[in-house]
Order: structure tokens, then sequence, then C-alpha cells
């Protein structure tokens, strides 16, 4: 059974797909292209918001559309696969508004910082695809259970925090720059990445099992949702370990 701990890619979606299409199936390659070209468009857009942020432009709005968008079309994303061609890129190209933001105001407090937090996420994705392809790494059912357990953890911790922060309450002992903030970061960069090989497994058993076509599209999607995520918060644990230097 495939399953994964990414929210847009799980065991359902692809049994559901697989009874209600006959049409070309989906490819690992053509999964990997359709994820270079999703990569590429939240590139350029990253670089419109960076480089308005650099110009003296007020970003806020930009990144706060982005977010906002962002969110929408990927749950458009997960309810509507087969348009995932036209919402995928839409997604990523709204999450560039957010993260291009992002990564500029963190550059401007940390130069350098961005450059290095790009190459430990795609030293981290290369490193794990091939601990994964080599068999250094194997997806049992424990190994699924456990990260997806974990994975749902943060999911309810994010939720707790942004509620309390709605009533002015701050969890410091999270966002601040302690030992034990920069624990937790560990901790969460850990299971974001250890979703990139769930990710990969997942798509190389639907890829293995027939799935039709159009899920390239959707697989792109769900694994740039782990890449997003893996960035952002290797970009806040290098934020937090260059606070403590200064």
């Amino acid at each position: 059974m495939i399953k994964s701990s990414n929210p847009a890619l799980n065991a359902s979606i692809f049994n559901n797909e697989y009874a209600m299409t006959d049409s070309e199936s989906m490819t690992v390659q053509g999964t990997v292209n359709k994820t270079a070209v999703l990569l590429l468009i939240l590139t350029i857009v990253a670089s419109f918001t960076w480089n308005r942020y650099f110009l003296g432009y007020n970003v806020t709005g930009l990144m706060m559309m982005g977010g906002i968008f962002g969110l929408i079309t990927a749950i458009i994303t997960m309810f509507k696969k087969k348009i995932a061609h036209i919402t995928a890129p839409a997604y990523v190209a709204f999450e560039g508004l957010f993260i291009g933001g992002l990564s500029a105001t963190f550059e401007a407090m940390y130069p350098g910082i961005v450059i290095q937090a790009v190459g430990l996420t795609f030293s981290t994705l290369f490193c794990l695809l091939g601990a994964y392809k080599s068999g250094m790494i194997k997806v049992t059912e424990n190994f699924k259970l456990g990260v997806a357990a974990a994975t749902g953890g943060i999911c309810l911790f994010y939720f707790a925090t942004f509620i309390l922060s709605m009533f002015g309450m701050s969890m410091n002992i999270f966002h601040g720059s302690g030992l034990i903030s920069i624990g937790l970061s560990l901790v969460v960069v850990g299971i974001a990445a250890l979703n990139l090989v769930m990710d990969f497994d997942f798509i190389e058993q639907g890829a293995e099992n027939g799935a039709p076509k159009y899920m390239e599209w959707y697989s792109a999607f769900g694994l740039m949702v782990t890449l997003i995520w893996l960035y952002i918060e290797i970009l806040r644990l290098l934020a937090k370990l260059q606070s403590r230097r200064d």
C-alpha cells in the first residue's frame, strides 16, 4: 500500500485515481520533469519579490497575498487533481511571492544566509534521494507510521501556536534563539527531510502501479510542498544559529 505523511500525497489518492481512468500511466521521469518546471517558476517569481525588496519597496502585501492564495490553491489542487497542471504552477507562483519576500528579509538581517539555506535544502534532497535509491533507507510500514505521526504532531503544534498568537501569547521557546528552540528546529528539519523520502517512495510506487499520466503534475506539486517546507525550516534554523553569534 502506498502511504505518505504529506497530506498532498497519500494512499487513497492514487487508489481512487486508478479506478477513475485508463489513460496513459505516469512515470518517475515525467514527474521529475514537471518538478523542474515548478522549481523554475518558483525561482522566477521569488526573484521578482526579492528584487523589489532590495529596491526599497514594501513587499509585505505581496507576501501576504502569496501565502493566502498559495494555501487556497494547494487545497484546490488536493481536491481537483485533474487540473493540477494549472493549479500546481499557480501554487508555486504564489509561494514564490511569499518565499522571495521571506528570503530577502532574512538576507537583509544575515547576509549570505539564503544561499546557505538553498544549498542545504538541495544537498538534503539529493543525499536522501541517493540513500533511498541505494537502499540505505528502507521505507517500511513502521517508518511510514513514525514519520506520519511526527508530521501530524508538528502540524498540531503549529496550529496551537497560531491560535495562541491570536490571543497575544507568544511561544518564545520555539521562536527564540535558545538551545531548546534550536533543538526543536533541528527536529522539525529532520522530520521535513524524512518526508522527502516518503515522497520519493510514493512517487515511485505510483509509477510502478500505473497511476494516470496527469498525476505527474499532482505528484510534483506534493514534492514541492515538502521542499518549500524544508527550505523555510532550514532558513529559520540558520537564522537562529546566526543570531547567537551576533
